[in-house]
């Protein structure tokens, strides 16, 4: 993909909008190695997930929020956040990140939602194509595990019907958004058709636990097919994959581990306070009792990054990718929080700092993730 000066640019960009928020002189060693990543190749800067060929950013863009009025976007979507989502995706490829997580239910009628995001994402692909022919996207979205879905041709169904939202006739990654109640073998079996019928370049699963992600792999290894993803929750105050075994099992397996929530829904920006919690659904999980436990890391958070004229939210972000094998999928519903997200790449946190915000995260008592997490 041809966008080297673009990256370029975002680097300033993102220079520019650092020395905005952080006023520091103190640059450690290694940061004006960022100068060079921004300008090194895509595929360079790309990694193959799992053991599949398919290669992706080292951090992409969650697109749960695009559309979506049940949990984000304060119930309501307008012509104005239509156009900061635009903006966003436009910001995000502008900074050579080109990897985009979507799913059938985000924005759609079954989750109460304005318009899908998989049409909006659809849309936004085409537009910026027929500017740039050159621009390659790579698109993940998920089959959701209804109860009424049966067997391995619903899987199918289900992604003919993404691919049409979509405007494409394949996707790079296609997932199970979390575990059926009944009929996983045949959904399993689903994704490996959707392989073999070229609907799609590699195949993951999302909110596995460790004996369902190892059933999974196994039953796909006897076709031939690598297991190439599990998507959960994972972020700096939320480490349940380390600690349920999953982290480990696709160390192991040659799983890539693509974490949703990386800054966990925005509370690790540092932008939320006791005094000013989220809104909506999220003010239920953050309260202003756990964003007062929070302060101390997040204070930390802010010295380390202006040790590297960088963000509490790139610092996060920068956190995560240091665990290996993990890559971060941050919703942007701006072209700020993009090209913020952007300045997560090109550096890494010296090891003891790593060690040193994992002891005081470790110190906070983490919210519940999700229910399916626990299936």
């Amino acid at each position: 993909m041809a966008l080297h000066v673009s990256s370029a640019a975002c680097f300033f960009r993102d220079f520019s909008h650092r020395n905005r928020r952080v006023h520091t002189t103190t640059v450690r060693r290694g940061v004006a190695s960022e100068d060079l990543a921004a300008l090194k190749s895509s595929e360079e800067e790309k990694l193959k997930l799992g053991a599949s060929e398919l290669k992706v950013t080292r951090l992409g863009i969650g697109a749960w929020s695009w559309g979506d009025t049940s949990y984000w976007n304060n119930f309501e979507w307008d012509d104005r956040k239509l156009k900061a989502a635009k903006a966003a995706f436009d910001a995000s490829v502008d900074c050579d990140i080109t990897f985009f997580d979507t799913a059938e239910v985000y924005g759609s009628r079954l989750s109460l939602g304005a318009i899908n995001s998989e049409t909006l994402l659809g849309r936004f692909i085409k537009e910026r194509k027929e500017k740039d022919p050159k621009v390659e996207v790579a698109v993940a979205t998920k089959f959701a595990a209804l109860p009424w879905r049966l067997g391995r041709q619903s899987v199918i169904n289900a992604l003919k019907d993404s691919l049409c939202r979509l405007g494409v006739s394949s996707v790079e990654l296609y997932q199970l958004h979390w575990p059926g109640i009944w009929g996983n073998e045949g959904y399993i079996d689903g994704l490996g058709d959707a392989v073999e019928q070229g609907l799609v370049k590699a195949v993951g699963v999302s909110n596995y636990n460790e004996r369902r992600l190892r059933d999974a792999y196994e039953k796909l290894k006897k076709r031939g097919i690598p297991l190439a993803s599990n998507q959960v929750n994972y972020s700096l105050i939320y480490r349940a994959p380390e600690e349920n075994g999953v982290k480990a099992a696709c160390d192991e397996l040659g799983i890539s581990l693509i974490a949703y929530s990386p800054i966990a829904q925005g509370v690790l920006t540092g932008k939320y306070l006791p005094e000013n919690p989220p809104t909506g659904p999220r003010s239920r999980i953050y309260t202003p009792e756990f964003l007062t436990r929070l302060q101390p890391l997040l204070n930390r958070i802010r010295e380390i990054g202006e040790g590297y004229s960088k963000t509490p939210t790139q610092v996060a972000l920068n956190w995560l990718i240091a665990q290996e094998n993990v890559v971060p999928i941050p919703g942007a519903k701006t072209a700020e929080q993009a090209e913020e997200f952007a300045g997560a790449l090109g550096w890494r946190l010296a090891d003891e700092e790593i060690y040193e915000l994992r002891s005081l995260a470790s110190e906070i008592r983490p919210v519940t993730g999700f229910p399916v997490e626990n299936l």
